[in-house]
């Protein structure tokens, strides 16, 4: 049985690495559109989703919405915006 610490789950989420300078400029990016259009957002760490880590190791950070992958390394402050709105 998969643990839903491995899936992403509905909402926005992103899924992170530790030490990862990619995952600190998509972090700054959701929290502050999250933040300005009133949306909570959760991260989660490939330390904890291993299965999730495997999947996607060479398109961290990945960017969930929903459920669906919706953007990935760099996350676009004007198309996350497009997206929740």
């Amino acid at each position: 049985m998969e643990s839903t610490a491995d899936a992403p789950g509905s909402g926005v989420v992103l899924l992170t690495r530790p030490d990862c300078h990619l995952c600190e400029d998509a972090r700054a990016v959701v929290d502050r559109v999250t933040r300005d259009l009133g949306i909570g957002w959760r991260e989660l760490s490939v330390t904890d989703a291993p299965a999730l880590g495997q999947q996607f190791a060479e398109e961290l950070p990945v960017l969930f919405i929903g459920g669906v992958q919706r953007d990935f390394w760099s996350i676009d402050e004007a198309r996350l915006r497009r997206l929740l709105s």
